[in-house]
């Protein structure tokens, strides 16, 4: 191996004209109803009596967890619409995902920390990924998405 598997990342080539270059009305909504399991841990993780907190820390943490396990996944997707798959891409998603899982076994107070890094660092790997697959207009959305989940990450881990 002779680079980091998270950076730099290659850019992919266009996406086949078929697939939505922007995300519909839909998407949308499931977006953002993903965010109530991190919202509402947050909040759940401030107000909960402390035999009960662990317990919405773990929950949180977990799926957290499979979040970025999902990111990382959106990666082989994109390799498995192209023939000229780079190999950064595959190991970009394996990487998150081994990543998360060992977020999830940690102690909360630095498991969701790790957690809200590594979606940021989605993200970031994302903004170079989604414009050269035609996917630039999915960025905003996922812009909102990380900002909150990683909020909602910090928030509960002060928690902890």
């Amino acid at each position: 191996m002779s680079a980091s598997p998270l950076l730099p990342v290659d850019p992919p080539p266009p996406l086949p004209a078929r697939l939505p270059a922007a995300p519909d009305e839909l998407a949308l909504r499931l977006g953002y109803a993903g965010l109530l399991p991190f919202g509402f841990g947050a909040l759940l993780s401030m107000v909960v009596r402390a035999d009960v907190q662990p317990y919405v820390l773990l929950s949180l943490a977990v799926y957290a967890g499979i979040i970025v396990s999902f990111l990382g996944g959106i990666h082989w997707a994109l390799a498995m619409l192209v023939l000229a798959v780079p190999h950064r891409r595959l190991w970009t998603g394996v990487t998150l995902s081994l990543l998360a899982w060992v977020s999830v076994v940690m102690p909360p107070a630095s498991g969701l920390v790790i957690q809200a890094v590594l979606l940021i660092a989605c993200y970031l790997i994302d903004r170079r990924v989604y414009p050269a697959a035609g996917l630039s207009k999915w960025l905003t959305l996922r812009f909102r998405l990380t900002a909150v989940a990683a909020l909602s990450c910090f928030l509960a881990a002060a928690q902890a």
